[in-house]
């Protein structure tokens, strides 16, 4: 039955994909129901600790987009880009994580890919090179995000392991930055230069390119004030959860367990927003930021609650096959984590259904948080919002989606910052546990 029931779990997820975006959640769910309704098995457990995180902080990330934050953010970054144009492609991906490190979700990427698109055709570089690794950067960067809910439910599963949530902060986010400009290095020399290209020059002799120049950026009010009040709410959280960590010790038997402080936090964070820039919260629930967020809750739901239903149901089984394995070649964890998160389409739901599981048949913590990166393998089906409008944003054609699925622009620098992302995690773990 074994063989069975992962059929369906398989079945499940590529229906989720065929419907695209929130699809994946309720076909997460579909899943469930034939695992419980049809087999027998007892259900799973829903993250709602991982919803509540993503809940929270897209509330406040949503308030700080509609005082017009994120427009301020990015005309910080258009103003970078084009201070520095012939360096796009090793830009782009720091843009993109630096925005997704702060705001704990790969969806703030959306408003800078047009900037991108545009600067990269400005100075004749084939866009398809800094889109690629631009939506790549914003994708593993939530692996290092103090904000992400798949970093916060991972640090809970570490601490009682002896590694403390700044510990986790301190490999991961040097070890991804590392991995990321080394592959923007080599993206700099993927495909065709753009004037050589043939799909490009057909667009080109009909008119279909077009060059817009540089925005016209027009503050709102509350703007820079937002985003102020947002990076309080990120240090806030930051404190706190140090100060709470078991690993530091400044706070015994804390009033709020962690994950209820980042709640409070943010909701108090978007509060604050909206009194001091006199929002009209209707708008909030408009917002493109607060739309994906709450899409990104329900495919989180469903995908999980539909992977810890079946690890769940044969852990056992799972801990003689892999058991083994795992133990003789560690960094086989990385592997298993990139093809879950490719079918799981959210770093979040991946660690939720597998990280537990693999620290209890006796990964390391040091394999464990190396191969964190390995969860970012979300561009491999081209399929995922932000690859997408990618594509779409860019009307050169460079980055486009070849007849075979998996032959994009996005899999080859997305392959090699993940690679390089889990070998740098071993050095900097090695160093600091």
């Amino acid at each position: 039955m074994f063989v069975v029931e992962l059929l369906v779990v398989l079945l499940a997820i590529w229906l989720g994909a065929r419907l695209g975006g929130i699809g994946i959640g309720f076909a997460g769910g579909m899943g469930v129901l034939i695992l419980t309704l049809g087999f027998g098995l007892p259900p799973g457990s829903i993250p709602f600790d991982v919803i509540e995180i993503i809940m929270a902080v897209i509330a406040a990330i949503a308030a700080m987009q509609v005082a017009g934050g994120m427009d301020y953010l990015v005309s910080l970054a258009e103003r970078l880009l084009r201070r520095h144009p012939r360096h796009v492609t090793l830009l782009a991906p720091l843009v993109t994580y630096l925005m997704t490190l702060l705001a704990g979700t790969g969806h703030t990427a959306f408003s800078t890919l047009p900037v991108i698109a545009e600067v990269a055709k400005e100075q004749g570089v084939r866009p398809s090179r800094p889109l690629s690794i631009a939506v790549v950067a914003s994708q593993i960067a939530i692996t290092a995000s103090p904000l992400s809910a798949a970093v916060v439910f991972f640090a809970t599963l570490l601490e009682p392991r002896g590694v403390s949530y700044i510990t986790l902060l301190a490999i991961a986010i040097p070890s991804t930055m590392v991995g990321l400009f080394l592959a923007a290095l080599v993206t700099n020399f993927l495909g065709k230069e753009l004037k050589d290209d043939e799909v490009y020059q057909t667009r080109l002799a009909k008119g279909e390119v077009t060059l817009r120049g540089a925005s016209v950026y027009q503050p709102k009010p509350g703007a820079k004030k937002s985003v102020l009040l947002f990076l309080v709410g990120i240090i806030a959280v930051m404190l706190y959860a140090t100060a709470t960590s078991p690993s530091v010790g400044l706070i015994i038997n804390p009033p709020l367990p962690r994950n209820e402080a980042i709640v409070v936090f943010m909701l108090t964070i978007a509060m604050l927003i909206s009194l001091s820039c006199k929002l009209d919260t209707g708008e909030i629930l408009s917002a493109s930021t607060f739309k994906s967020g709450m899409s990104a809750c329900i495919c989180v739901m469903g995908v999980a609650w539909l992977g810890d239903t079946f690890v769940k149901a044969h852990l056992a089984d799972i801990q003689m096959l892999a058991g083994d394995a795992l133990k003789t070649y560690p960094w086989m964890l990385a592997l298993v984590l990139f093809f879950a998160s490719m079918l799981l389409y959210s770093q979040a739901a991946t660690t939720k259904a597998l990280m537990p599981a693999a620290l209890l048949l006796g990964v390391s913590p040091l394999t464990a948080i190396a191969s964190f990166a390995a969860a970012s393998a979300l561009f491999v089906l081209p399929t995922y919002p932000t690859l997408l409008a990618a594509v779409e944003m860019d009307d050169t054609g460079s980055t486009r989606i070849g007849k075979f699925v998996f032959n994009h622009a996005f899999i080859i620098p997305g392959v090699i910052a993940i690679t390089l992302s889990v070998m740098a995690g071993f050095i900097f773990g090695g160093m600091l546990l």
